[in-house]
């Protein structure tokens, strides 16, 4: 069977392996000292974030693709920050961000990927999920409580059983949206549970931050080894070459960002992306336009 690759998965430390290995205990939450420099990171992201503006211009035009952009992580690991920065230099009319929270009784009353997938983003446009389809394999299964509003017609014996499937509807549907054009980047913010509590406190101690913690958070850090273990079954299991995902260490923002955006640009530019040619007819009505326009400013 043919393998939906519409693109080389960009070659990175980063880049969790297609055959299962994936070890998150020993994946970085830092930078190494040689990538530790935050200017050299900022400097970087900079021109980074420059080109791909540019290469949003010709995706757009080219609109054949779609690109879908995936972030997952525990909470404050910075995705709404990292989504900022990397996009910020990117034209609006091109982009859509989706943040799924919890499910509405309509999403509840369908399965689990429907609303994902008229969230899709169209040709030519870059979709940003944050969070996505795989709460329903994190979230969910590290409390197996929430399945009981979802109203399954059919629940396996054996949990684990319903992750296996739900494992494989994911890699169908992702491999069915590349079949179709869908670029998929998935991106796991890994931050350390240090950080993340210094990320915590800043919040509550900071007036300027307070709206941003939530004491549900809290809540979920307390079951920082379950979460680690549905992360590693969920990155081992479905990162693949048409939707790899990019284990990113997010202890050090400005080298995370930097990180996603080179991901992102790389990938892009290795599209055989193309501005459309006008036709003869085109052109000849543009020919005429252009006599008209020359003669009108040479008076």
């Amino acid at each position: 069977m043919a393998k939906p690759i519409l693109f080389d998965p960009v070659e990175s430390p980063f880049l969790v392996p297609f055959d299962g290995s994936f070890k998150l205990s020993k994946a970085d939450t830092e930078p190494s000292e040689t990538h530790a420099d935050k200017h050299a990171s900022q400097d970087k992201l900079a021109s980074t974030v420059h080109e791909l503006a540019k290469l949003q211009g010709r995706f757009y035009a080219d609109s054949r693709y779609s690109l879908l952009l995936v972030f997952q992580a525990m909470d404050a690991a910075g995705k709404d920050g990292t989504i900022k920065a990397v996009m910020s230099g990117v034209n609006p009319q091109g982009c859509q961000v989706t943040a799924f929270k919890s499910p509405s009784k309509e999403d509840l009353d369908h399965d689990f990927l429907w609303r994902i997938q008229k969230s899709l983003p169209t040709r030519g446009q870059i979709g940003i999920f944050n969070r996505s389809h795989y709460e329903e394999v994190l979230v969910v299964r590290v409390n197996p409580e929430y399945l009981d509003t979802e109203r399954l017609p059919r629940r396996p014996k054996e949990l684990e059983d319903l992750w296996v499937e739900r494992f494989e509807s994911i890699v169908d549907a992702e491999r069915h949206w590349a079949r179709n054009g869908c670029v998929i980047l998935k991106f796991f913010l890994n931050v350390s549970r240090k950080e993340q509590h210094k990320r915590f406190l800043a919040r509550i101690t900071d007036p300027d931050d307070n709206w941003k913690f939530n004491s549900g958070d809290w809540q979920e850090s307390a079951k920082w080894d379950d979460y680690q273990d549905a992360y590693k079954h969920v990155l081992r299991e479905t990162s693949k070459p048409w939707a790899p995902w990019y284990s990113i260490p997010a202890d050090d923002k400005p080298f995370m960002r930097c990180a996603v955006a080179d991901i992102v640009v790389k990938t892009l530019d290795s599209l055989p992306l193309m501005f459309p040619e006008p036709d003869l007819e085109d052109r000849k009505v543009m020919e005429k336009i252009r006599v008209e326009l020359e003669a009108k400013h040479k008076h």
